[in-house]
């Protein structure tokens, strides 16, 4: 599983969500090295001063090890094909994403997989999902990985967690993508055959 990281969105020379990233960081370091000291990512970040959106990533295991910046353009999503795996496991971020990227060959002619464990809907291979039913954006109760998006927007009650069968998919109309560098509302699918491949 390790090394793990931390994908940070900074735009402009603004961090976002730092806290989230600091918080998820240390609840991942005290599962693995009981007697680690918490620590505060703000003093490893020297944001780029260039404008624009950069990714900073951090990678690490009890402490940190590397931290890089990188521009950043977001990947252009406009189908999913639907996945199933019941045994994938992603609890903590990590660089290993072999069950993972082994699931995303096989989005044929889609951009992307969203995947189905136990019946029920997950993630995307690179973002958390909520479904649209009219009025509520609800989220899958058991993610493949409890993202830091995922976090603010259950905090800021954009978003509801919900236990989600595959086969009630016709009750919604549309799907959001989102993770630490896509925000609200910047993919959205509706849900019918041309954008959800079954």
């Amino acid at each position: 599983m390790y090394p793990f990281i931390e994908t940070i969105r900074i735009e402009d020379g603004q961090i976002y969500n730092l806290d989230y990233h600091t918080e998820r960081f240390n609840k991942t370091r005290a599962a693995f090295w009981k007697d680690c000291t918490p620590l505060d990512l703000r003093e490893f970040i020297s944001p780029p001063t260039l404008n624009g959106i950069h990714k900073c990533r951090i990678v690490y295991g009890k402490e940190v090890e590397e931290v890089t910046y990188a521009p950043y353009q977001m990947r252009q999503v406009s189908s999913l094909h639907l996945v199933v795996s019941d045994t994938i496991d992603y609890t903590y971020k990590s660089a290993h994403r072999e069950e993972l990227n082994a699931l995303y060959v096989q989005r044929g002619m889609a951009d992307d997989v969203l995947i189905v464990r136990n019946g029920y809907l997950t993630d995307t291979s690179i973002a958390n999902v909520a479904l649209y039913d009219g009025d509520t954006w609800f989220t899958p109760a058991h993610p493949l990985l409890r993202g830091t998006k995922r976090s603010e927007f259950l905090d800021r009650q954009l978003i509801v967690e919900k236990d989600i069968p595959q086969i009630c998919l016709k009750d919604y109309s549309h799907i959001m993508l989102f993770n630490a560098m896509i925000d609200w509302k910047r993919i959205i699918l509706p849900i019918n055959e041309k954008h959800l491949i079954l």
